[in-house]
């Protein structure tokens, strides 16, 4: 087997179990706090569960663009396994937490010391070959969305069979195995000497330089508002499914339907227009599911049934699957030699704060505008957001020349 396949094939599989991991602990968190923990207060659970869940996005997006500078100076396959093994022993810890507090600082520091699927992604952009980028990326998003979608149930199954705890030995121990895949059989051709011989730049200076290439800011904007449009009307799903449904029977289900349709046509489709991409380009791609993707969240607004809303939920998965391996693709090709893994670990950060803000924002318009008005005003974003993709890589002084 070609060695930039066994590198996908495996970096697959570890993307698979950090997303699976980081999702994992979603369905019980609130329970863990109760039963394990010891809180009795629903306020103070509540309050505890936001801060927990959200503390390791805050900390991955401020420590992202370090990882990616060290990445460049010392390799992706060394920040990878720093990420992995780490992140391995700090999920252990998780399942030792004896207070809310412990518990935010171990999330915290999980995502302090994240960074594998920007070094993933590097580490693949840098081995595949050009004309097979798009069905890579694609393929590598497919684990990382398959991670998401099944993290959850995974770990919901757990804790009806084992209990809580053991789920965070369980989920150390798979990332544990993940690395070790990944030192045993990941290679990676980086010249060390040449990249430590190069002028060293500051994360703040290595930022300037990048967002003066107009091109790289539009495609951090495509993964920030992605994962804002995806995210601000997550926490009212449940009730706005209520409302359709009009009881409670088999609520829960649909609401969980619901939300995984989404990753489910998102992961199918991920590697079929990540294919479609190397054969007619990765800006059309990008384009296409943009257009795409907005149109599908409006009329999420105006449905009258729950299987209306599934429909429309799974064709924006479907549109969803080319956006992110566009952008892997893209950034690739605007990020000078030498800043690859800097440029990538800037666009996880920008997905990191999408992920941090969408419920927040969502939360207080919420109650201004409904969940209706959130599904319009991300797909406006998204129709705008058009428009400033298609001016930065069209405009012909613009895309033609390589920075």
């Amino acid at each position: 087997m070609q060695q930039w396949k066994l590198n996908l094939i495996i970096l697959w599989f570890g993307n698979f179990l950090v997303m699976a991991g980081m999702t994992m602990v979603v369905p019980f968190l609130a329970l863990y706090l109760q039963q394990d923990i010891g809180l009795t207060d629903q306020h103070q659970i509540g309050v505890w569960s936001g801060l927990i869940f959200a503390g390791n996005f805050v900390t991955s997006f401020i420590f992202q663009p370090i990882w990616g500078k060290f990445a460049d100076k010392y390799g992706r396959k060394v920040m990878l396994l720093r990420s992995g093994f780490g992140m391995a022993v700090v999920t252990v810890l998780m399942g030792f937490a004896t207070s809310p507090l412990h518990l935010l600082l171990l999330r915290m520091l999980n995502g302090t010391i994240s960074g594998f699927n920007p070094a993933a992604v590097a580490l693949v952009s840098s081995t595949t070959p050009k004309k097979q980028m798009g069905f890579a990326m694609g393929v590598l998003q497919s684990g990382a969305v398959a991670g998401t979608i099944l993290g959850p149930l995974i770990g919901g199954l757990l804790a009806d069979w084992v209990g809580y705890r053991p789920i965070f030995y369980i989920t150390g121990s798979l990332l544990f195995i993940g690395s070790m895949l990944a030192l045993l059989m990941v290679k990676e051709q980086f010249n060390k000497e040449a990249a430590m011989a190069k002028p060293q730049i500051s994360v703040v200076a290595g930022f300037k330089q990048l967002s003066r290439i107009p091109q790289l800011t539009a495609l951090f904007a495509v993964t920030f508002l992605l994962q804002f449009a995806m995210l601000s009307p997550m926490s009212l799903l449940p009730l706005y499914v209520q409302d359709l449904h009009g009881s409670t029977e088999n609520l829960a289900f649909l609401a969980g339907l619901v939300s995984a349709v989404t990753g489910l046509s998102n992961m199918i489709a991920s590697p079929l227009l990540g294919r479609l991409s190397d054969k007619v380009g990765s800006h059309r791609i990008l384009t296409f599911s943009l257009i795409g993707a907005a149109c599908t969240l409006i009329p999420q607004a105006f449905v009258s049934n729950v299987w209306q809303l599934l429909v429309i939920r799974f064709l924006l998965g479907m549109f969803m699957g080319g956006l992110m391996p566009s952008v892997n693709s893209l950034i690739r090709k605007y990020t000078p030699d030498g800043m690859e893994s800097r440029a990538y670990s800037f666009n996880s950060s920008t997905l990191a704060l999408g992920n941090a803000i969408g419920p927040i924002v969502g939360g207080a318009l919420s109650g201004f505008i409904g969940i209706e008005g959130l599904f319009i005003m991300a797909g406006i974003f998204l129709f705008l957001n058009v428009i400033w993709v298609r001016y930065s890589l069209y405009s012909h002084t613009r895309s033609s020349v390589r920075p």
